[in-house]
């Protein structure tokens, strides 16, 4: 019996033209500007040290900002990146430029799912900033009390079983209590080779594996 359900976004929760055409596009129109105004602040600071760090060289302003657009070209799964379009994103959500897409039988489910006790939780790409505010400025409102984790890449890829491990333990389940929802195959067998339960959520026409498939929320079997 399910105990927990943990849920990716992009695909699952989320459409991926929300991801691809709303936020990504606001990044890159947004970065170079709000690196040149905020990159002596602290929390903007340490993001572009741990950069330097990274590529083991220096990187002077303007090479900063071109390897962070070329990776946001790319959807290049980068912690730093990723937590630099957070910042970003907030405040386009905060000056109501958009809000969070969610499609509406994952809203209204995972708001039945709380009211029955499960344990809700997401692990996502984007930074854990980033899917607060996805589902803070969400265009049901705020969906954030109905969860108790959110995870990113600093648990672990997505694609490695030990990070799920990882956040079972988190979350205080048996893996095999955990019902992991994800459009991405890879994902999916990841999260099984660690134990958990596995549904496929196959919204866009994606290819399908060995995992059980659901079109929407409303078809997903929780036992």
């Amino acid at each position: 019996m399910s105990q927990a359900i943990l849920t990716d976004i992009e695909g699952t929760t989320t459409s991926l033209s929300f991801v691809h055409d709303v936020l990504f596009p606001y990044a890159r129109k947004h970065l170079p500007a709000f690196i040149r105004e905020h990159q002596h602040e602290a929390e903007v600071k340490a993001l572009l040290d741990d950069l330097r760090e990274q590529q083991q060289r220096y990187l002077n302003e303007g090479q900063i900002i071109d390897l962070l657009i070329y990776w946001v070209e790319e959807d290049r799964k980068d912690t730093v990146l990723k937590s630099l379009q957070g910042l970003l994103w907030r405040r386009g959500y905060e000056s109501g430029d958009f809000t969070g897409h969610i499609y509406e039988d994952a809203a209204r489910r995972l708001q039945q799912w709380h009211a029955t006790g499960l344990q809700l939780a997401i692990f996502s790409s984007g930074s854990v900033a980033a899917q607060k505010l996805l589902f803070g400025y969400s265009d049901y409102g705020d969906l954030t009390p109905l969860f108790s984790h959110y995870f990113d890449t600093t648990t672990g890829a997505k694609r490695e079983a030990g990070a799920y491990t990882r956040i079972a333990e988190t979350m205080h389940q048996a893996p095999a209590d955990i019902l992991f929802l994800s459009d991405v195959i890879e994902e999916l067998n990841a999260a099984r080779a660690a134990g958990l339960q596995t549904t496929q959520l196959v919204r866009e026409g994606q290819a399908t594996g060995e995992h059980p498939v659901a079109s929407t929320f409303d078809a997903i079997q929780v036992g």
